[in-house]
């Protein structure tokens, strides 16, 4: 097989036009340029970014009727590039970050290249200061954010996934909206045999931010978690995972509107369809335990 060949994917809303300028530039800036870049608009009009900047490959612009979520309106960039049929592996970016590298595409290249079981490739995230948030690190506990290699897990905000993978194990979950989408994706990707690595030479630099400034946050939150386990997890985990992690956000959250709505996801989450039930096998649980993270925490 010859080299994979990259795509880059950038979902926006159209609220951070100098960011999204910024990022492009820092992708135009590459050594090794994308075969194809795809933007979409989710549920906004886009610039003609091909006009205004220097952007390597050939470039599609998507402008959606309404917002998908980060999930859907990812998925709607994996449909043109399927459609095309001309690219292995796609490099997702969250539409206000920057590489600050200009290796980081042929970096991923090269990983893709030397492990055909590699589905997955999370990024290091870091601020302008080069300061990594933990919940960024994709290991429990306070793990160095600098120590590379298999993990359970990746960063939504930039990751590398391969084609192949994808057309076996499907999409993202577009139903989610937001949160947690990136853990049912790599809970598939484990049950199927493919392999995640977290690689920190890979460096999205991006702003230091809290989920919580999303106003649907408290809810969503919970209510997707109770719909990944629903999907993804054996019947004897789902009581425990729950369990930790209502506990977890009893010890954490401070904020009285935060945990009503929190709640309010919870059972939402148990009310609602959670889409098609497919758990993971027992050897995965074994396996993803051996990688330091089971999955009920």
């Amino acid at each position: 097989m010859g080299a994979p060949r990259i795509a880059v994917a950038v979902v926006t809303m159209g609220n951070r036009p100098a960011e999204v300028d910024a990022l492009l530039e820092s992708v135009a800036k590459q050594d090794l340029a994308p075969a194809r870049i795809v933007i979409v608009g989710n549920g906004c009009p886009l610039p003609d970014f091909a006009e205004r900047l220097a952007l390597p490959g050939a470039v599609t612009l998507l402008e959606l009727d309404e917002n998908l979520g980060c999930p859907g309106g990812r998925n709607q960039a994996l449909a043109r590039l399927r459609e095309f049929g001309d690219v292995d592996v796609v490099v997702e970016l969250d539409d206000d970050g920057l590489l600050v590298d200009a290796d980081v595409l042929r970096r991923v290249r090269d990983l893709f290249a030397a492990d055909p079981k590699l589905g997955i490739v999370g990024f290091r995230i870091a601020d302008e200061h080069g300061e990594t948030q933990q919940r960024h690190v994709p290991r429990v506990g306070a793990s160095d954010p600098m120590r590379g290699g298999y993990v359970t897990g990746f960063l939504g905000g930039g990751h590398g996934l391969r084609t192949a993978m994808l057309d076996e194990i499907g999409d993202w979950p577009a139903e989610f909206f937001f949160a947690h989408e990136e853990t049912d994706l790599a809970w598939r990707a484990a049950d199927a045999g493919w392999r995640i690595l977290y690689a920190p030479e890979l460096l999205l630099q991006h702003p230091k931010t809290s989920p919580a400034r999303h106003a649907i946050y408290y809810r969503v939150n919970a209510r997707n978690r109770v719909w990944l386990v629903r999907r993804r997890l054996p019947l004897p985990l789902i009581p425990v995972h729950l369990g930790i992690w209502m506990l977890l956000t009893l010890v954490r959250t401070r904020s009285g509107p935060g945990l009503r709505a929190w709640f309010g996801g919870f059972v939402e989450g148990l009310r609602e369809p959670a889409g098609e039930r497919r758990p993971m096998r027992w050897r995965t649980v074994w396996r993803l335990a051996r990688l330091g993270r089971p999955p009920v925490i």
